[in-house]
C-alpha cells in the first residue's frame, strides 16, 4: 500500500493531468462545436453525457491497451506498391487515420456551409439528433484519447493513477466545454477560427496515423507533425485571426469617418 500511495506516484498523476489537459485542448475544440448540431435546449446536456460516457470508454482502453497493447501494434496489412504507396497498417495507425480523415471532413463541410446562402438566410448549419452528436463526441473523443493513454502507460504502470488522471480530466473538460460553448456562441466569429485549428488537427492526426503505419507516398515517408508544430500554427492561426479583426475595425472606422465628412460637406 505504501508503494502504491507514495509521493512519486502523486507527482505522477499531477503531470498526467497536465499531459491530459494540454492534448486534449484539440478535443475540447471538437466537442464545443460538434455539441452545436444538437437541439440548443439539449447541448449542454450532450456535451456533459458524451463526455461521462467519453470517459468510462477511456478507462476500458486504457485497460485494454495496458493488456493487449500487441493486438493494437500486430500488422492488419501490407501496401506494397513500390514508389507509389508503402507501408504496415495496423489498428491503431488505422483509428488514428480515420479520425483524422473525418476530422477534416467535419472541418471542411462547416466551412463550407458558412459560406453558403442558407447560413447567411439564418438556417444554421446541419443539425443532428442528441444520440448521434453524443456518438460522434464519444467516438472522436477515443481516437484523440490514444495518444494521451500510450504516454500514460509510459510514465506509470500503476492504474489507479492513470484511471484517476482520466476521470479528473474529464471533469475539467466537462466543466471547460460549457465555457468554450459560450465564448464561440457569443463570438460567432471566432467559429471560423475554430473550424481551421480543427482542420489541422485532422492534418496533425493524419500525419501521426502515417506514421504509426510507417507509410511511404511516393517514396517519401511520412514524417509525424509535432506538437511544438502544431502549437506554432495555432498561434499564427489566431495572431491572424486578432490582426485581421482589428485592421477590419479600422478599414470601418475610416470609411463611417469619410461618409461622415461627405455628408458634412454636402451641408
Amino acid at each position: 500500500m505504501e508503494s502504491t500511495l507514495s509521493l512519486g506516484n502523486f507527482v505522477t498523476l499531477g503531470l498526467l493531468i497536465l499531459l491530459q489537459a494540454v492534448l486534449g485542448f484539440d478535443n475540447l475544440l471538437y466537442i464545443s462545436l460538434e455539441s452545436k448540431k444538437a437541439p440548443a435546449e439539449r447541448q449542454a446536456m450532450v456535451r456533459r453525457l458524451g463526455i461521462g460516457l467519453a470517459i468510462v470508454f477511456r478507462i476500458v482502453l486504457l485497460v485494454l491497451l495496458v493488456r493487449m497493447i500487441s493486438y493494437f501494434q500486430d500488422p492488419l496489412f501490407h501496401l506494397g506498391w513500390t514508389d507509389v504507396a508503402e507501408g504496415t497498417v495496423n489498428l491503431h495507425s488505422l483509428i488514428v487515420l480515420f479520425g483524422g480523415a473525418f476530422i477534416i471532413y467535419t472541418a471542411t463541410k462547416e466551412i463550407w456551409h458558412m459560406m453558403g446562402a442558407a447560413d447567411l438566410e439564418g438556417h444554421g448549419g446541419e443539425k443532428r439528433s442528441a444520440g448521434k452528436v453524443i456518438f460522434w463526441i464519444v467516438a472522436m473523443n477515443l481516437v484523440f484519447s490514444f495518444d494521451s493513454i500510450l504516454s500514460a502507460i509510459a510514465l506509470t504502470d500503476v492504474l489507479w493513477v492513470m484511471t484517476t488522471a482520466i476521470i479528473v480530466s474529464g471533469l475539467l473538460m466537462i466543466w471547460l466545454a460549457d465555457h468554450v460553448s459560450v465564448f464561440l456562441e457569443r463570438n460567432r466569429m471566432y467559429e471560423v477560427l475554430g473550424l481551421f485549428i480543427l482542420f489541422v488537427v485532422g492534418i496533425m492526426l493524419l500525419t501521426e496515423g502515417g506514421h504509426l503505419a510507417h507509410l511511404k507516398l511516393m517514396g517519401n515517408p511520412i514524417v509525424p507533425m509535432s506538437k511544438t508544430t502544431f502549437y506554432f500554427v495555432i498561434g499564427v492561426l489566431v495572431l491572424t485571426d486578432i490582426v485581421q479583426t482589428r485592421y477590419q475595425r479600422k478599414l470601418l472606422r475610416e470609411k463611417q469617418l469619410l461618409a461622415e465628412m461627405a455628408k458634412q460637406a454636402r451641408r
